[in-house]
């Protein structure tokens, strides 16, 4: 059943609603995967597969029953550990919720397992979703499966390298600066950024709560189609969800024609701090689209070199009033607490000790930018730079259909290279950020590997908001060109573990 892992999501829920084989068996195919590499990749936190078994059976029943099934339906699924889950651990990758065990699902987790999807387990990220490459994990790094002593990106390093590794044909991510697209980018898989409000933030624990969005990765562009679909939609307990129909994505992949349409490439998005096989594959891929009939322009997004400072002030300030609830007093790690101390003292205690240092490094910058005093010369002027950016965008697609840029200035670094140099970390997300400032539905997906190294390249597609399925159309025309380009997809070139 080896060659099960290999399948992509499509083909696999064809293969079990034909009968060809049953959810069991590929989620116990998927489960042997990961007993056999995760070891090497820590792709993984929490491995439920007593419960994944369970889920892969109910479905076989209902098939035997005649039930009308989602076209996912028996396919295998990695969840980011930042989703709540009844009964399963969701530590968020930090110490200070190792062993909780929520009592409810996310609308997200809820969606999955009504389509039937199969969740085999929870994967690694950076703590609380504060990082770029998954070494702020307090579980430790994930390696990326095309060289494992890189990283496989962030916060959403898990995902992205269970996906690379087949250890499953399906994850889940979450985006708040490019958590989704960057780990893409750098493992060669697609990821997606849903339009902000597209996809329910219930019971996603947050980090940003005005930039978080969950949303689809996988391995092909349908594929994360098929999942944007199933997890998409308006939800009542999320008061920022939209409430309007989700664009069709999946009929959006099954078109892949760009024929007549008109794609801007962002002139801010270019410059020394790119590594240089990044910019050929993107040069290459700029030409692709107009050798597949698509009309491409320069476009300025001048305030775009003000996403980064204005999102390190944002982001921060609003960590440092979400994850004030973790105070000792009320679930999670409590350290201390000896019936001598205040509650003062065992909270401090239990934060010094729960908390890493990145979550420690962002309260403290955000809990400055929010002080008295420093608030509108911080915060408030951040905002405003949030305002001209989405501005930057209007104006943008007043003149294209969508944008382009290279997902990632490099390909996936060291593990350790950036460890004691925030700035340098912070740079990964630097083509990323705008969309999350912006609220736009963005992608990534390969588009070659660097030559000087071997690595991955991602290309992102950037759409208006509520204009996801524009994603899918440019991202299938791409994949498909590229498939044919190159005679099989970029993961079978991707080292064996």
């Amino acid at each position: 059943m080896a060659d099960l892992t290999r399948l992509t999501a499509a083909e696999t829920a064809a293969r079990i609603a034909a009968g060809e084989v049953s959810a069991v068996e590929v989620a116990q195919a998927h489960l042997d995967r990961i007993t056999e590499v995760d070891g090497k990749v820590h792709a993984f936190l929490h491995v439920d597969a007593d419960g994944a078994l369970n889920a892969a059976k109910a479905v076989d029943e209902r098939r035997a029953k005649g039930d009308k099934l989602g076209p996912l339906a028996g396919v295998p699924l990695a969840l980011k550990d930042v989703f709540t889950t009844e009964g399963v651990p969701t530590t968020c990758g930090s110490k200070i919720l190792e062993g909780w065990l929520p009592p409810y699902d996310a609308t997200v987790t809820r969606r999955l397992k009504e389509a039937g999807v199969v969740i085999l387990g929870k994967t690694n990220m950076d703590e609380f979703a504060m990082g770029s490459s998954t070494e702020n994990s307090a579980y430790g790094p994930t390696g990326n499966p095309w060289d494992l002593a890189r990283i496989p990106g962030g916060s959403g390093g898990g995902s992205a390298a269970a996906l690379a590794a087949f250890e499953a044909p399906l994850a889940i991510g979450t985006d708040t600066g490019g958590s989704i697209r960057q780990p893409a980018s750098v493992t060669g898989t697609v990821g997606v950024k849903p339009t902000y409000g597209g996809v329910s933030r219930y019971g996603l624990v947050a980090f940003s709560s005005s930039l978080d969005q969950g949303g689809p990765c996988a391995r092909t562009v349908l594929d994360a189609a098929l999942l944007h679909e199933a997890i998409a939609g308006h939800d009542p307990r999320d008061s920022t969800s939209i409430d309007a129909p989700v664009p069709d994505v999946v009929a959006a992949a099954r078109n892949a024609d760009v024929r007549g349409m008109r794609v801007g490439v962002v002139k801010e998005f270019a410059g020394p701090q790119y590594q240089a096989g990044v910019s050929q594959r993107f040069d290459e891929a700029v030409e692709l689209l107009r050798e597949l009939g698509a009309e491409v322009v320069e476009i300025s997004c001048p305030n775009f070199d003000y996403a980064m400072p204005a999102y390190y002030l944002i982001a921060p300030s609003e960590a440092s009033s979400n994850l004030a609830r973790f105070d000792a007093m009320r679930y999670g790690l409590r350290v201390g607490d000896n019936g001598e101390r205040s509650a003062e003292e065992v909270m401090s205690l239990t934060r010094e000790a729960g908390f890493g240092p990145e979550v420690k490094r962002r309260i403290m910058l955000g809990t400055y930018a929010l002080s008295s005093g420093y608030y509108d010369a911080y915060y408030g002027q951040a905002q405003k730079v949030r305002t001209l950016i989405a501005r930057d965008f209007d104006a943008a697609f007043a003149q294209v259909d969508v944008l382009v840029s290279p997902t990632t200035p490099t390909t996936a670094f060291p593990i350790g290279e950036r460890a004691d140099d925030p700035m340098a970390m912070y740079l990964a997300d630097l083509c990323t950020i705008p969309s999350n400032m912006a609220g736009n539905a963005a992608m990534s997906l390969p588009c070659g590997l660097a030559p000087e190294d071997g690595l991955p390249v991602g290309l992102q597609i950037i759409a208006p908001t509520m204009a996801d399925d524009r994603l899918y159309r440019v991202g299938a025309a791409v994949e498909a060109a590229y498939l044919d380009r190159w005679g099989a997809p970029l993961l079978d070139r991707a080292p064996v573990l």
